[in-house]
């Protein structure tokens, strides 16, 4: 006897042996039909369209196969057909079947809806205690379900709340460990590579990213496809992510592919699928593609000043980092296009030339973008870099945080937003991208975390190599900052969990020693070249006063809504480098979450983490304020290190920036699923209070000093021969560093005496900003800064000689500017002749034979 419901357009058929059964649906949802047969060992669900031709050799090898391994009695297994409006004979076929087998369904849809719809049909239709998902082709044959079972039947012991996944989401407030837990499915290696091939977000550390043969738990998979919306062959990645998402372990097993499956007709396949699965991946990742669009929009309104006029404006509180980052970018253009070694330049700092891989060149984004920099210039590079490097960091931390920590996808942008946006990242947005494009580091994260997982140990040290290495070449001292921030961390961790953080510590070794043999081949020589070779040095003068004022923690930044720069001017080195001013607010806030959620392991760690970064950052010495007592500070233990010697202290501060972003996002995934409309409230206005003070203004501008036409016309060409210098008046140095954007307006035609960059100085080779002083090029700034020029004695001429000559000097140029006449009549004393006016300059030829 044979009962069929259909509602909505599904109908559940079934045969019952003499015993009358019914089904139900729900219109305009996931199908759903009662269990037939009560409570099964394992459901079988195989979605089918247009498959009469091998429908019926699969019911048979399925049905020998789950009778030899399972057994033959009514409660051992079913066989669920879900036929998605086909117009062959697959219904005909599964219907007759049942006739035979009672454990053998069929459900019907009267639409064609997808294979997504019929899986989802299938699952929520199944009663068993596992589920296998397989195809009605046998592309995997049967019997490689064994696999499965040993691997679901597996225990797997591991806190995904704290290694790296959700962990329980559901009951944060009484939080228990899911130890001895068994996987929630097994993969099978088969399936889309459509889905695959667009990188869709699956398990970590599996390739089987869909599931044309898998096996779940019976409850889990019923959640996983009763939350699933997809209906097309994209709901594989919406399934995956979604169990991802609840921290269950997924196990991946290699399965044997039937050497030739049974295909259907090539004029039965949908024309549409491929299209189908493109809108249905992108409807996946359209929550994703709106953060990032929102981070790109919020990074633009931080540059929009910048961005509106690149010509003629200048980041104002940039000093000179702007025009020395815009010659990085020219640089390593012109040493590429010309196929010049990029790890060094003879191009300022004449005679000696500039250590490239000892600076914050960036290699790694300065020579990708050269097709940019060559289209469009130098500072739409520097104004592109800043703005898409600080929206792709605010993704990567927002991808970090949802993937590991939590459900909410605007918590984890709020996370992410404030990783990125915090008031040093903005800070440092006025000049500095290596501290301010930090998107590898989330991944870099992220690959230590699948570490101590230990699953995938070689692939995903060899992963963090190269990612060390790539980061490396965006910024090394960024880099040094968040190790020690990753080492605080790990240690916190053996404080709060000493058995877990002792289990990861054998496969994080394992995958350290690996990624540093990733890592030793490619950065041998780079690294050579920085500490060894030509004008390098071995640690950077920051003076005693680099840490942080214990009031800079507390104190708004300059560029932060709350802000006074008059306040923030006096806590800091200098506008580039207000790296706390957090904010009392939101430091309150960052303390309440971790009282809140203190039974939370991850948050004791960020807690300690937070606590010690700050503590190191205000340096060997700390004030108190408002009194005359210094007191020694932790940084004491780490200044003379090697490396450590070189970082200025307060940047450890900016570890608190995605400390305080998880943080945030922890508070706000749980705040918003708070069942008290009152207390939801409550929490949401706390976060805004702590939050407002601190949202970023946009970077303040200034017109930019025009170019001499004496550059931009090219007549300097008659004055500097090739492999000779400019000798700009006064020499460009950290405090004045114009003549840099000569050069690079020049394409590099002529080189510069003088320069903004690290370098070594002395017999110590220690490091410092800009070329090493000559009597000369003291004077000149002297004089052009208030000071009265000395006599000229014999003995300056013959230093003026020297020093010319050292720089290999081919003309000396002074722009028009304040102090001009001082200048021009004290260099035409020390060279003995007046000089030739040029368009918008004064020009002394100096060259071979022309020096006095």
């Amino acid at each position: 006897m044979t009962d069929t419901t259909a509602t909505g357009g599904i109908e559940a058929t079934g045969g019952t042996g003499g015993t009358e059964a019914s089904g139900e649906k729900t219109t305009g949802g996931p199908a759903v039909a009662r269990a037939w047969l009560g409570a099964v060992g394992l459901s079988v669900v195989i979605p089918a369209h247009e498959d009469a031709h091998r429908i019926a050799p699969a019911l048979d090898a399925f049905r020998a196969h789950l009778d030899a391994r399972l057994g033959n009695g009514p409660g051992d297994w079913e066989l669920i057909v879900v036929d998605d409006a086909s117009t062959d004979a697959t219904a005909a076929l599964v219907e007759a079947a049942a006739a035979d087998e009672p454990r053998i369904r069929l459900i019907r849809s009267e639409d064609h809806r997808g294979r997504g719809a019929a899986l989802r049909a299938g699952v929520l239709a199944s009663a068993g205690e596992r589920v296998l998902l397989a195809d009605a082709g046998l592309s995997t044959p049967p019997a490689e379900l064994d696999r499965l079972e040993q691997a679901l039947a597996e225990e797997y012991d591991g806190d995904h709340d704290d290694h790296g996944n959700h962990g329980n989401h559901g009951n944060h407030g009484n939080h228990k460990d899911r130890e001895d837990q068994a996987p929630a499915a097994a993969l099978g290696r088969t399936g889309n590579r459509l889905v695959r091939a667009l990188g869709i977000p699956g398990i970590p550390g599996f390739r089987a990213d869909t599931c044309g043969f898998a096996l779940f738990d019976g409850d889990r998979a019923r959640a996983a496809f009763g939350a699933s919306v997809l209906d097309g062959p994209a709901i594989d990645a919406e399934v995956l992510r979604w169990v991802r998402r609840q921290g269950w372990h997924v196990a991946e097993v290699p399965v044997r592919r039937t050497p030739e499956p049974a295909a259907r007709p090539r004029a039965a396949k949908a024309p549409g699928d491929r299209r189908r699965a493109l809108k249905e991946l992108f409807r996946l990742n359209s929550g994703g593609l709106a953060v990032a669009a929102v981070f790109i929009a919020l990074s633009a309104y931080v540059f929009h000043g910048l961005w509106a006029d690149l010509d003629g404006r200048y980041l104002k509180d940039a000093l000179q980092d702007q025009n020395q980052w815009e010659w990085f970018v020219g640089v390593a253009t012109d040493n590429i296009t010309h196929l010049r070694n990029p790890l060094f330049t003879l191009a300022q700092g004449m005679p000696d030339g500039v250590n490239l891989m000892a600076n914050a060149t960036m290699l790694g984004l300065t020579v990708p973008l050269i097709p940019v920099t060559l289209l469009f210039g130098e500072t739409v590079t520097f104004a592109l870099v800043l703005t898409l490097g600080m929206a792709a960091s605010a993704w990567t931390w927002y991808w970090l945080i949802r993937r590991r920590l939590v459900r909410s996808r605007w918590a984890a942008a709020a996370g992410g937003a404030l990783a990125a946006f915090a008031p040093p990242m903005v800070s440092h947005a006025n000049g500095h991208p290596n501290f301010v494009v930090l998107f590898m580091l989330p991944l870099i994260i992220d690959r230590a975390l699948c570490l101590c997982e230990g699953r995938k140990v070689v692939r995903d040290g060899v992963l963090l190599g190269l990612f060390a290495t790539y980061q490396i070449f965006l910024g090394e001292e960024p880099l040094l900052i968040a190790a020690l921030g990753m080492l605080i961390f790990s240690l916190a961790y053996v404080l709060v969990d000493r058995r877990r953080a002792l289990a990861a510590a054998r496969p994080l070794g394992l995958g350290l020693v690996i990624a540093a043999g990733v890592c030793l081949p490619l950065l041998i020589f780079p690294l050579y070249w920085q500490f060894f070779g030509p004008q390098s040095y071995h640690s950077v003068l920051h003076g005693d006063n680099a840490g942080n004022s214990p009031r800079a923690l507390v104190e708004y930044a300059a560029r932060s809504l709350f802000g006074d720069a008059e306040t923030a001017g006096r806590l800091s080195l200098n506008t580039t480098e207000q790296n706390a001013f957090y904010g009392w607010p939101l430091l309150a806030l960052g303390v309440a979450v971790c009282v809140w959620m203190w039974r939370r392991r991850v948050v004791r760690a960020l807690a300690i983490t937070g606590a010690v970064a700050l503590a190191l950052s205000l340096g060997p010495w700390v004030p108190v304020p408002r009194t005359d007592v210094v007191l020694p500070g932790p940084w004491r233990l780490m200044v003379k290190l090697p490396l450590f010697e070189s970082v200025i202290e307060g940047r450890v501060a900016m570890v608190c920036a995605p400390v305080l972003g998880v943080l945030l996002a922890l508070a706000l995934d749980r705040i918003v699923r708070t069942g008290t409309r009152e207390l939801r409230t409550l929490g949401l206005l706390a976060v805004a209070a702590a939050l407002i003070p601190v949202l970023p203004l946009p970077l303040a501008v200034r017109e930019r000093a025009p170019v001499p036409a004496f550059i931009t016309s090219g007549a300097w060409k008659g004055y500097v021969k090739d492999g000779e210098a400019l000798v700009p008046v006064p020499l460009p140095d950290p405090g004045q560093a114009d003549a840099l954007h000569w050069q690079v307006e020049a394409d590099f035609g002529f080189r510069l005496a003088g320069g903004y960059f690290n370098g070594p100085w002395g017999p110590d080779r220690i490091g410092i900003y800009g070329a090493t002083p000559r009597h000369l090029s003291n004077l000149l700034r002297d004089v052009r800064y208030g000071q009265q020029p000395p006599e000229i004695t014999p003995q300056w001429r013959e230093q003026a000689r020297r020093d010319l000559e050292f720089w290999k000097a081919g003309a000396v140029v002074l722009p028009f500017q304040d102090r001009e006449a001082e200048l021009r009549d004290m260099i035409s004393e020390l060279l003995g002749r007046q000089p030739e006016k040029v368009e918008d300059v004064w020009v002394w030829r100096v060259g071979p034979g022309q020096a006095p």
